[in-house]
């Protein structure tokens, strides 16, 4: 954006030199289309980045709940087959947190929710067989819709940080932040000297606004972060006993 600034006030002094005022004819409606379409484009991208961050927060708080709800029904099974699946729970728990934490490392992420995949079909299987040898029918009823739900918020959870924008819109915000530089740099031509605090105020102001587009778009890579929200499920895992983290 700095060079494009230098670049378009060094093309518009030029023309300034030889067709005088003439230079500037007809390019303010060409300005005020860029900018608006670069606002708009500015406003749709944020709002955009802020719904999905906002949802990503919502679900962290629903599989906290999805899960304290299915450890609380583990109480339906019998006694004797309660041990096993809450350790399961434990290990569980202690891999969804894991599996966030080592984002932005997308291939550790992955193999961590491959394990944490293999640890829902031992809880399940056990679960399932523990509820057939117990004579409460209540059981099936209130339990397995559970676990389901606290399987299912994973699927959720991981389409939901999978899900962007596509990389040809953020090609057309920068796109836009450039010619932007661009056609400000040739109308600060007319001045005789450079306006630094324009100059850097320009680009410092339009970067900074397409860096928090993208950190609230990816809000475990940069500055903006989930991390705080997963001390719910953190505190979830807490309530569970035996070494939580």
């Amino acid at each position: 954006m700095l060079a494009l600034l230098e670049l378009g006030r060094r093309v518009g002094a030029r023309r300034f030199a030889t067709e005088g005022e003439g230079a500037r004819a007809g390019i303010g409606p060409v300005e005020a289309a860029l900018y608006g379409l670069l606002g708009l484009l500015i406003a749709f991208t944020f709002s955009s980045a802020a719904e999905r961050y906002e949802s990503r927060r919502r679900l962290v708080v629903e599989e906290a709940n999805d899960i304290g709800t299915a450890w609380l029904r583990l109480d339906l099974l019998p006694e004797d087959a309660q041990p096993p699946v809450r350790e399961l729970f434990r290990r569980y728990v202690d891999s969804r947190l894991e599996a966030y934490h080592r984002l932005p490392d997308i291939e550790a992420a992955e193999a961590e929710l491959k394990k944490t995949s293999a640890i829902q079909t031992q809880i399940w299987t056990q679960a399932v067989d523990a509820l057939r040898r117990s004579p409460r029918a209540s059981g099936e009823v209130l339990l397995l819709p559970a676990l389901n739900a606290m399987f299912d918020v994973v699927t959720t959870r991981t389409m939901a940080a999978r899900n962007h924008m596509p990389s040809v819109i953020f090609a057309m915000l920068a796109f836009l932040a450039l010619m932007a530089a661009l056609f400000a740099g040739y109308a600060m031509a007319e001045a005789r000297t450079r306006s630094w605090l324009h100059v850097l105020g320009f680009s410092a102001v339009l970067a900074l606004t397409v860096y928090v587009i993208l950190d609230l778009e990816y809000p475990r890579a940069g500055l903006i972060r989930l991390d705080q929200y997963d001390r719910v499920l953190a505190e979830v895992r807490q309530g569970m006993g035996q070494n939580a983290r």
